[in-house]
């Protein structure tokens, strides 16, 4: 019972969260206002790092978990490749360990050939020293994270008003309960197929009515479900984590997703009436927010640093 309740507050908050994807950038990005006492110890630890614009320039480590932690030596992905373009520049977070943009280049460049997808539309990785977001995710405070779009990317440069204010395509059916065949492809599919069976791939998160498409239409090679793994606010893009590189002894990895192909109970549990209409409740006392003193100690060097 305490992990069901776990669950439905899971999808309460994401229920919640604005749909990132959609939300609007701006073509004329202001810098926030200087704090008056950043050194005061409960200033939230949001508000530093979204005001650090450039990297910690430390050796690259990712420092933490990935709700908890930063990102040394953080490099920016370009934001246009062959295969890829960056969305919402006035974010300016797509910013990652220097594995993880490696890692985008070298999917985005084998896309087109192995699932059919001309090119990645990239959403949001991490802020220039990760840490907490001002907006938005409780996650991708690593360098680990990256959100790609369910949107091909299309045969033309965008210009910078597409990628602020372009949507992202929706894939699930308004009702929620099954992907929307006018807009799933078997591309789709294969593009998250292709990504999940990199082995320093350690989740993907995706609608509950993606997993329930992939489930469907995987046929017998059915052993990379594993690392899909279901959670609301994600009918727009899909979420890549990477697995903490080798010899980066400050990350902490997440435990490994349950065995199993995940298409059983455990996925019918998202399509109850208690998780898709759930009752209201009232509200409580809102959390404070975290502070520097909730991440690790070396996460105060990498936001001192030049």
């Amino acid at each position: 019972m305490p992990i069901r309740r776990a669950a439905a507050l899971t999808v309460l908050l994401a229920l919640a969260a604005p749909a990132l994807a959609q939300d609007r950038g701006t073509l004329n990005p202001k810098p926030l206002p200087p704090l008056a006492n950043p050194d005061d110890p409960s200033v939230p630890a949001k508000a530093l790092f979204g005001r650090a614009t450039t990297p910690a320039a430390l050796p690259p480590q990712a420092i933490g978990g990935y709700a908890r932690g930063c990102v040394a030596g953080a490099q920016a992905l370009p934001i246009d490749g062959d295969t890829w373009q960056v969305m919402r520049l006035s974010r300016n977070r797509n910013w990652g360990h220097p594995r993880l943009v490696a890692f985008l280049e070298r999917v985005a460049t084998e896309a087109p050939r192995k699932a059919g997808w001309p090119g990645l539309l990239v959403g949001d990785m991490s802020q220039p020293r990760g840490g907490p977001m001002l907006t938005g995710h409780a996650s991708h405070q690593l360098g680990l994270d990256a959100d790609i779009w369910l949107t091909p990317m299309p045969d033309r440069r965008l210009t910078r008003a597409e990628r602020e204010e372009m949507s992202a395509t929706n894939v699930v059916r308004p009702d929620r309960r099954d992907i929307d065949p006018e807009v799933w492809r078997p591309e789709h599919l294969r593009l998250i197929k292709m990504v999940s069976r990199e082995p320093e791939v350690a989740r993907i998160f995706v609608n509950p009515a993606i997993k329930l498409a992939l489930c469907r239409e995987a046929g017998s090679d059915r052993g990379w479900l594993t690392k899909v793994r279901p959670i609301y606010g994600h009918n727009y893009h899909f979420h890549i984590r990477l697995e903490c590189p080798a010899g980066d002894a400050a990350c902490h990895d997440q435990d490994p997703p349950p065995g199993g192909d995940g298409c059983g109970s455990e996925l019918d549990y998202w399509f109850s009436d208690a998780v898709l209409n759930p009752k209201p409740r009232p509200p409580g006392k809102p959390r404070p927010p975290m502070t520097l003193a909730g991440l690790p100690e070396a996460c105060r060097t990498v936001l001192k640093a030049r």
